[in-house]
């Protein structure tokens, strides 16, 4: 196997990430402090920034609607809370929108709305402005002095007599491309995602988006979730289909929302079961499991689904 195929091969899967971006819109959250005051931002329930900052941004937001929470540093100022935030305009499209931290007459902080444009790829960002991505709390994508996380894809390969094989993780995501080969070649390469600067960067193992000691963290991206999606929504038979289903959730982990769209794919009422119960040990937003249930059609596979939630905690 020649080392060319293996970067021309690695180029046409990367073409086709970008191509599986663009089937979900997302929008993106920028958030500054007038004055300067410091604050973690809480989005849906999940703390983002471990650090407080006075200008935060998050991007790749599949929602419409956020609920949110700013919590300063100084203890002295009250939380804000703000449900609903919007992040589309009123023809539902999905917006980079701008939201500011201000005092009022009486000198209280509010979180007012500044500015918005259409979401688009390649955006400028902020500078001096940490940059997280939805789904991946307290792991900073871009830190406040614009040192960016590098990431590798992952590549096993194996190639004995004429065939070649090669498993390419990207995401989450793996592809399996097979091709003629001489000899025998065995190559594993794995990702590393380094963040430097602003005073809390680390360096940390990620073959997949779990942690062995503390479960499911975050969902697969909007793009790598679509392209699942569609591969088991492409197959014809429910065992099959359920059998696809369940090892990429087991790989990549989902939240309720995701495992609600799959599980809606089934035909029947037991394979959608039997992937609800699967799916819950890698569920990263547990409380909002009921949303898994309430799809169901019947109410003796809502209660078995509520008995066997009950069983697992």
């Amino acid at each position: 196997m020649k080392k060319t195929t293996i970067i021309l091969l690695t180029a046409l899967l990367m073409s086709s990430f970008t191509t599986f971006a663009q089937f979900q819109p997302v929008g993106h959250l920028t958030i500054f402090s007038d004055d300067g005051a410091k604050f973690f931002l809480v989005l849906n329930g999940e703390r983002y920034n471990d650090v407080a900052e006075t200008n935060l941004r998050i991007e790749d937001l599949p929602n419409p609607y956020y609920d949110c929470k700013i919590i300063f540093e100084d203890k002295n100022i009250p939380v804000i809370s703000k449900n609903a935030l919007m992040l589309a305009d009123v023809d539902d499209i999905m917006q980079d929108v701008t939201y500011r931290i201000k005092r009022d007459k009486k000198g209280r902080y509010n979180l007012k709305f500044y500015s918005s444009v259409p979401a688009q790829q390649n955006v400028i960002r902020p500078t001096n402005c940490a940059v997280y991505q939805y789904g991946h709390p307290r792991e900073v994508f871009i830190d406040r002095n614009g040192q960016q996380m590098q990431q590798t894809v992952v590549i096993q390969e194996t190639a004995t007599g004429d065939s070649f094989g090669m498993n390419v993780n990207m995401g989450g995501i793996g592809m399996s491309v097979n091709m003629p080969a001489t000899g025998t070649v065995t190559t594993t390469t794995t990702t590393t995602t380094t963040t430097t600067g602003g005073g809390y960067g680390y360096t940390e193992y990620r073959d997949r988006d779990r942690d062995e000691n503390r479960g499911c963290r975050r969902p697969m991206p909007a793009a790598n979730f679509e392209q699942a999606r569609k591969a088991i929504a492409d197959t014809s038979f429910d065992d099959t289909k359920l059998s696809t289903a369940k090892q990429i959730v087991s790989s990549n982990c989902m939240d309720a929302n995701q495992i609600s769209i799959i599980a809606k794919l089934f035909s029947f009422e037991d394979s959608k079961l039997d992937f609800a119960k699967h799916a819950y040990d890698f569920c990263t937003d547990k409380n909002n499991y009921y949303k898994v249930v309430s799809i169901f059609t019947y109410s003796d596979s809502k209660e078995e689904l509520n008995q066997y939630i009950g069983q697992r905690r």
